[in-house]
């Protein structure tokens, strides 16, 4: 029977999630959120087999094969071929620009693939393709990849001299422009099997180190709150700040890389951060792309832990228990400790400020120094000041001037509250 219901409320809390927005399915870049798709420019020799080579890896989104570094003359096939141009310093060079999802692959995995499938210690050739086009080159987007390029570039140099190479003579340089090659030399391979793709690699490859398996087994118990980041995410680190930092609830907060989310039965797409996971057992209830805000986050987590229930319409429709309900007889008589927010797990109400009012509804004289809010509420036709929780923005109830000794009566909701002993 609590199988059924818990299948119930869950299935309940995912059509409001999903009508709230909170499910990300379309590939369009979420508000504040750290898309992680880059773009880099490698010329390694003949680009029609470097191009198959690269829209091969895992995290590729497109390999394009085209022109880049020169000027003074037309980008095209027929110009940089000519033997006018063969050795020509200014000559452009024959290059792929590979798009990439860094939440499924690497600039580091993409550089390695780079030496390691050419000979980059030969200038201005690769085998029998002898001339300017043909020269190893590595351009740029950002500092980042600039910076990851030369500290391979070294590594690799000590592979190859132990190896009995020369000097790599590749040029890492930032990208000017990129002119695409045309239409017939894009996946030429593919449209010609048999054509032409030398493989002028060196044998020798960087060392291949297994990345640790994360444990995710914790993840597969419960509900369970993931938070996707990555390491150069600026939104991860505001939804940290804004959020996270101050999030006590009793649902486990978790936070995982891309590399890091093997087990998961996840649907939302990864490759914007921060992104949101709500899971039960493992499987994606929801999922949110992009930063969320104190309030945002909360209305999501509500849905998620408390369903379409009569603690999620008091929480936030400003809705009111039923007098003497079930949670209000389960804590009226509590041992001493705290009342806490019910998402956010922040202190709330100390027993030693509750008394019995008679009404039916939890009372106390004083809330937590700094925990809550107090609004003016004119709905219904009343002058009232409502009380809010200032962690996560629920409604708690109202406070009053009717309490003992002419202190004030908070008159507060037993079913958007937990309890801890202290």
């Amino acid at each position: 029977m609590k199988s059924i219901l818990l299948t119930i409320v869950l299935a309940a809390a995912a059509a409001l999630l999903v009508a709230l927005n909170l499910q990300a399915d379309e590939p369009s870049a979420p508000a504040k959120a750290t898309r992680h798709t880059q773009t880099i420019v490698l010329g390694s020799g003949c680009f029609w087999g470097a191009e198959k080579g690269y829209e091969a890896l895992p995290g590729v989104i497109d390999a394009v094969s085209g022109y880049a570094d020169g000027r003074g003359l037309e980008p095209t096939y027929k110009a940089i071929t000519r033997p006018e141009h063969r050795m020509d310093p200014d000559n452009f060079a024959e290059v792929v620009k590979v798009t990439y999802d860094t939440g499924k692959t690497s600039t580091e995995a993409l550089l390695k693939h780079f030496f390691e499938h050419h000979d980059p210690t030969q200038a201005n050739r690769q085998g029998n393709d002898i001339g300017t086009q043909y020269r190893s080159i590595i351009l740029t987007a950002n500092d980042e990849q600039a910076d990851i390029a030369r500290r391979l570039q070294a590594q690799y140099q000590v592979l190859l001299s132990e190896a009995g190479y020369g000097e790599i003579k590749t040029v890492i340089k930032p990208l000017e422009q990129f002119h695409a090659a045309e239409t017939y030399h894009q996946d030429y391979l593919t449209k010609n099997p048999n054509g032409y793709c030398p493989d002028h690699s060196t044998g020798v490859t960087f060392a291949k180190v297994d990345a640790p398996v994360v444990d995710n087994s914790a993840l597969m118990k419960g509900q369970q709150i993931l938070v996707l980041e990555a390491e150069f995410c600026p939104y991860c680190k505001a939804f940290r700040k804004d959020v996270a930092d101050a999030y006590r609830g009793d649902i486990p907060m978790s936070f995982r890389m891309a590399s890091g989310l093997n087990g998961l039965e996840l649907k939302t797409p990864t490759w914007a951060t921060p992104t949101i996971f709500f899971l039960q057992d493992g499987k994606e209830v929801a999922g949110h792309q992009g930063y969320m805000n104190t309030e945002e986050f909360y209305k999501a987590l509500g849905l998620f832990k408390l369903g379409d229930s009569e603690a999620f319409h008091v929480a936030f429709n400003q809705g009111t228990d039923n007098r003497f309900c079930r949670q209000y007889e389960l804590f009226k008589h509590t041992p001493e400790g705290v009342f806490t927010d019910k998402l956010s797990g922040a202190p709330l109400f100390d027993t030693r400020y509750r008394f019995n009012s008679g009404t039916g509804w939890l009372s106390f004289t004083r809330p937590v120094e700094g925990e809550t809010i107090e609004r003016a509420d004119n709905s219904y036709g009343m002058a009232r000041t409502e009380v809010i929780s200032r962690s996560s923005g629920i409604h708690l109830g109202h406070v009053f001037n009717d309490g003992p000794n002419g202190q004030p009566r908070y008159c507060i909701n037993a079913t958007v509250l937990d309890f801890k002993a202290r």
